[in-house]
């Protein structure tokens, strides 16, 4: 039987070696017939700890690696786009810094 595969986003990166993945999909309602939003969670092996909390992954089932493990990272679809204001304003200082010394 063939392994399955999903896409999803990553939406923590905290743990060493495992990542959580969200995978969203519509339903709809069987008596009112309006589109509900439902998400399936999955704990991720990263090796290479590659993803980091934003990315879109492909994930493919594996053997259980733990309690909750049971999906192994493929590849990094796309990388997040969000900007993190504490590196921004850390460089910003930092580049304050090398200034005023000159």
């Amino acid at each position: 039987m063939p392994k399955k595969v999903a896409v999803g986003v990553v939406t923590s990166d905290k743990m060493t070696k495992t990542r959580i993945v969200q995978i969203g999909r519509l339903v709809k309602h069987a008596m009112y017939g309006k589109y509900v939003r439902q998400r399936t969670v999955c704990y991720v092996h990263d090796e290479a700890e590659e993803s980091a909390e934003g990315d879109t992954v492909e994930i493919v089932e594996s053997r259980p690696r733990s309690k909750t493990k049971r999906w192994e990272l493929v590849k990094v679809v796309e990388k997040s786009r969000a900007v993190d204001l504490a590196k921004l304003r850390a460089a910003a200082k930092e580049g304050e810094t090398e200034e005023e010394e000159k």
